[in-house]
């Protein structure tokens, strides 16, 4: 799947044998998106649906359209068997004021936030590539591609009190703020990429 026939397929970083390449270069994208899809199902919090309409629309909302709309900022991370291992779905479009974020609600009362940092990101990671540097390296890749188009700014939305705001903590993320959602905590943490 990853073949290193192309001059523009050098990985972009590399961690724990995993290699980190743009979506759009790698040379057989249909090949990936079942395994890309199994570790969004597997990552997810969300375990059951009540039907198969429900389960397409969650699949849409968090991994779909990124593939869809924002595929030059989609990166694959690939194990030394040339099987996806990870990804990181992002985007640069600010979800407070692109129509088609409209469908997560909570992203019109964090617009004054979004506006500073714009792009944000859903990483997934197979588990037996998690806490290996994977993560941080599909981190890296998409931070250094953000500066490279003046992007002024990258933002997550988790749990409050969830494993992963650890991680992005260590990642350069600030806690910026904490609000409800539905029955859950939520927290917005971001990282100033200007200047």
């Amino acid at each position: 799947m990853a073949s290193e026939g192309r001059g523009k397929q050098m990985p972009i970083a590399q961690a724990a044998g995993v290699v980190v390449r743009r979506w759009l270069d790698v040379e057989d994208r249909p090949a990936g998106l079942l395994p890309i899809r199994q570790i969004f199902f597997d990552a997810s919090a969300t375990r059951s649906f009540a039907s198969i309409e429900e389960r397409s629309a969650f699949e849409e909302r968090w991994l779909g359209r990124y593939l869809t709309h924002d595929a030059k900022w989609f990166y694959l991370a690939i194990d030394p068997g040339g099987v996806p291992a990870g990804y990181l779905a992002g985007s640069i479009d600010d979800p407070a004021v692109t129509s088609r974020f409209d469908d997560i609600g909570y992203f019109s009362g964090l617009a004054d936030l979004t506006r500073r940092f714009p792009a944000h990101l859903h990483i997934n990671l197979a588990p037996q590539y998690r806490s290996r540097g994977v993560g941080a390296g599909l981190i890296a890749a998409f931070v250094a591609d953000l500066k490279s188009a003046d992007v002024p700014g990258v933002h997550v939305v988790t749990g409050r009190g969830v494993r992963n705001t650890r991680f992005y903590a260590a990642n350069g993320f600030d806690e910026l703020r904490t609000f409800p959602w539905k029955a859950s905590e939520l927290v917005l943490l971001a990282r100033n990429l200007a200047g």
